[in-house]
């Protein structure tokens, strides 16, 4: 029972299903931060209110335009994707690696590439023997 629990729990799509998940969340807080501190008092700024006087900002019409608390949800998104990111999906990718699969696949890194000596083309891979742009021959 616990093996069967184990191996529903490490299957490659639902820790990539949850991972989602928590950055679709952590992005729905930067968008209420958003809305609720930039959009709302914009749009807000042809009635009559009063202003809740925050230190970061400035005031449209009486309503004041808190970019503190924007300011605010981008450095909580940007620290909560790291914590993320360094404590679910690293481990995870190398425990998975271990067992051959590969997961949140990382760029691959470019072949290597020389340089013909002729026409200068740098896209040459590093064991042609002739250039494919003039075909002169490549050491």
């Amino acid at each position: 029972m616990i093996k069967g629990f184990k191996s529903f729990l490490l299957q490659g799509e639902l820790v990539v299903i949850a991972v989602g998940l928590v950055v679709a969340l952590a992005f729905s807080g930067l968008i209420s931060a958003f809305t609720s501190n930039i959009i709302t008092p914009l749009v807000n700024a042809f009635e009559s209110s009063s202003s809740p006087g925050q230190p970061l900002g400035f005031t449209v019409h009486n309503q004041f335009v808190n970019f503190g608390a924007f300011i605010s949800g981008i450095i909580y998104f940007v620290i909560f994707i790291a914590v993320i990111y360094f404590v679910l999906v690293v481990p995870y990718r190398t425990y998975m690696a271990k067992h051959g699969v590969t997961v949140f696949a990382q760029p691959a890194t470019p072949a290597p590439t020389k340089t013909c000596p002729q026409c200068l083309s740098e896209d040459l891979p590093a064991a042609a023997t002739k250039c494919l742009h003039c075909a002169s021959v490549v050491s």
